[in-house]
């Protein structure tokens, strides 16, 4: 009886120890990033204003120099140059994240020679205590440091993959003891101010102001001082006791926020709480304890995921990624399968289309989006069908089993029955579609200018948008910018301004969905830059030479589709009912009918979780429903109750036109104009997945709006070389 108690505490202990180990990971790769920049700004920005007030009255900073600081050696215009440079040099650095621990030792450096040197101030300790942690482990995923780190290791440059070997050394053996000293100096600090609270004639601590900081610990009452102080200096539950300093920091400065210090304590407690105690600590002790009973599993042994439950996710799209990454921690092996090894940001695919963006820039790498999470599998491949009955997905030749079914699949173009449209209007759903659509418009450009033929050139520089939704306007917009400004000056024979770029739409306004002062601002918008704009116009037949609009030829070399999608097969692999778009029919939690194991999202599902109304084919619609169901399977998985229906909360519509000019649907709030412009660019720009992504996208769309450049204009693609002009006689 005592041996099977002692056995069940031993594994309620395993269980505490691998939920908080869960939880810390999670904060570590969710929240600390985002922490650690704000960190490194806050302090930069205090160091910054420092060096600026100082250069701004120098006689001040040689006073300073002269009386202040240890540095009189040195005279006072050189120690007040050194000081100056290095609060303004090493807080610039420090916020890039760039060279970090080198911009950290200085400004360490600087902040003890004042502590000595003047007099003692317990914020300067917190901030030497801080700028040791960046000394010892540098900058976080969120840096330049961040960003080069990997490729300057494997560099040709001489020296630079041992100095970083040596830092990586440091980081990983020095934050565990870094972490224990800190703990132990909050802890001594901690129990000092509660001992000369308690006892105003002891006068030991007296000298301890110079390396602890009494002033700020004895603002907690004495009591608690010397209790908090005692289970630091233990090490015993230090993430737990840390976390609860953080809560009670948050609510007294929230009732006296003239605790100007408390912001540098609770960065500390953050370090305490998702580090742990360190090295020298009982937290460690007891861990190793625990270790013996379930030692760690080797993580990339697929004998530890055998017998798990089996998700399969169909589709790395914006709906697939987020169900993917929210599985990451379940208990379950998640197999993600797609027909490309990227995930696509589509909404700008129009851009790459336009000759804006590199298709690198709006396309992430699926596989390292997952690096770290050894039970999400990715796998390259089109599905070709599925087994209900058997539980099967088949991609290619192989069959693939599942437990759970996540279809997210997509659309694409939809021509209404008109499939011999598709060779002479392309859609643009892929890469590979805006590659071809750059291509054309490029040629024609190019074909423009070789030839003599006043009725070809014309034919060559007009270009025909089917569809005024946002896509439509948004290509529309960008087309017509590219030929104003973009090429102004780049051909002879001809102005690209005098091209023409329709838009045709079949409803009596642009952009349906949006309210109608919105659509006319749109329209007016695509006026001003010049494109002609076609409503209740209904296109009669496409061909190689234009397009009949209204019983009207209007012959055009371009013509771009933008009209209509259709759902992938998704539903006719599971044979169920779909609705006239070929989505899916799903339930309340996005269930397909009479398969409660699969799911369908984002653009494969038709769902009335908007009010009762059908969910949009919008990005945030496919990342809600891909959070939902992942939140579903993980309820079904760990036996608790599932949530309750999905139901999608409309975060606003958004459509750019031009430069400068885009429209914004919020429901109670309404843009338009520039600042609907720069919240569609700072939506797109945070929407995209991964830095990289977002810093390429950010310098190349500032370069190309203030020297309207054109950005990517290469004309590749499978018959670019077939399609080059030739110039005729003239």
């Amino acid at each position: 009886m005592l041996r099977g108690s002692r056995v069940s505490f031993t594994r309620l202990l395993q269980f505490a120890r691998t939920s908080t180990e869960l939880l810390t990971r999670i904060l570590q790769r969710v929240l600390w990033p985002s922490v650690d920049l704000l960190i490194r700004l806050w302090l930069a920005r205090i160091f910054l204003m420092s060096g600026m007030l100082k250069l701004t009255p120098w006689q001040g900073a040689l006073e300073l120099a002269a009386h202040e600081y240890a540095m009189r050696r040195f005279g006072p215009a050189a120690a007040s140059s050194v000081i100056v440079s290095i609060e303004v040099l090493g807080s610039l650095l420090l916020a890039a994240g760039f060279a970090t621990r080198y911009a950290a030792v200085f400004l360490l450096s600087l902040s003890l020679v004042v502590q000595w040197a003047g007099r003692p101030v317990g914020g300067q300790l917190l901030w030497v205590a801080l700028f040791g942690w960046y000394a010892v482990v540098g900058a976080g995923p969120l840096s330049i440091d961040g960003l080069l780190r990997r490729g300057l290791r494997q560099s040709a440059l001489p020296g630079v993959s041992r100095l970083l070997a040596l830092s990586e050394w440091i980081r990983v053996k020095g934050r565990p003891v870094y972490v224990s000293a800190l703990r132990i100096w909050a802890a001594v600090s901690l129990l000092a101010a509660g001992l000369r609270e308690i006892l105003p004639n002891l006068h030991a601590a007296a000298s301890l102001d110079v390396w602890f900081p009494l002033d700020v610990a004895k603002r907690l009452p004495p009591a608690a001082a010397l209790v908090i102080g005692g289970i630091l200096l233990s090490g015993l539950g230090t993430r737990y006791v840390a976390a609860a300093m953080i809560l009670a920091i948050v609510g007294d400065t929230m009732m006296d926020p003239r605790m100007t210090d408390a912001i540098y304590v609770l960065m500390i407690f953050i370090f305490l709480t998702l580090y742990g105690g360190g090295v020298a600590s009982a937290d460690h002790l007891f861990d190793r304890w625990l270790s013996q009973f379930d030692p760690e599993p080797n993580r990339r042994d697929p004998d530890r995921l055998k017998g798990l439950p089996r998700v399969v996710i169909v589709g790395a799209g914006f709906a697939g990624i987020r169900c993917a990454s929210a599985l990451r921690y379940a208990k379950a092996t998640v197999t993600l399968i797609d027909r490309t090894n990227f995930h696509l940001f589509q909404p700008l695919l129009y851009q790459v289309a336009t000759a804006g963006l590199s298709p690198g820039d709006i396309a992430t790498p699926i596989r390292p989006l997952f690096r770290d999470d050894y039970g999400i599998r990715v796998l390259l491949g089109s599905v070709t069908g599925i087994d209900p009955a058997r539980e099967v997905v088949r991609v290619g030749d192989r069959e693939i089993g599942y437990d759970y079914l996540v279809l997210a699949t997509g659309a694409t173009h939809s021509y209404f029955g008109k499939g011999s449209w598709e060779s002479h209007a392309p859609g643009l759903k892929r890469v590979e579609d805006a590659i071809d659509i750059r291509r054309k418009l490029l040629i024609a450009f190019e074909q423009a200018e070789a030839t003599a033929d006043v009725a070809q050139r014309a034919s060559l520089l007009t270009f025909l948008i089917v569809g005024g939704g946002p896509t439509g306007v948004e290509l529309a917009g960008a087309i017509a910018e590219l030929a104003r400004f973009g090429m102004d000056k780049d051909f002879r024979t001809f102005d690209p301004a005098d091209a023409r770029v329709l838009l045709v739409q079949s409803a009596p306004r642009l952009l349906p969905t949006f309210p109608e002062s919105l659509s006319t601002v749109a329209q007016r918008s695509l006026e001003k830059l010049g494109v002609q704009v076609f409503l209740k116009s209904r296109v009669e037949d496409i061909d190689g030479h234009g397009v009949i609009v209204n019983g009207e030829r209007i012959s055009a070399s371009t013509v771009l589709w933008a009209a209509g999608v259709t759902a992938s097969p998704a539903a006719q692999w599971l044979g169920v009912e779909s609705d006239s778009a070929g989505r899916i029919r799903v339930g309340a939690d996005l269930s397909v009918a009479g398969m409660p194991n699969v799911f369908a999202i984002g653009d494969t599902a038709s769902s009335n979780g908007w009010r009762g109304k059908p969910v949009p084919g919008l990005a945030p619609a496919a990342r809600q429903g891909g959070s939902y169901v992942a939140k579903l399977i993980r309820a079904k998985l760990d036996g608790r109750p599932p949530p309750s229906a999905f139901r999608y909360r409309h975060l606003g519509s958004l459509a750019t036109i031009g430069r400068k000019a885009a429209v914004a649907d919020f429901g109670f709030v309404r843009l338009w104009g520039e600042p609907a412009w720069w919240l569609w660019g700072v939506v797109h720009v945070g929407f995209l997945v991964g830095t990289r992504n977002r810093l390429a996208t950010l310098v190349n769309w500032f370069w190309a709006y203030l020297t309207f450049g054109a950005g990517i204009r290469l004309i590749t693609g499978r018959d670019s070389a077939h399609s080059a002009p030739v110039a005729t006689p003239e």
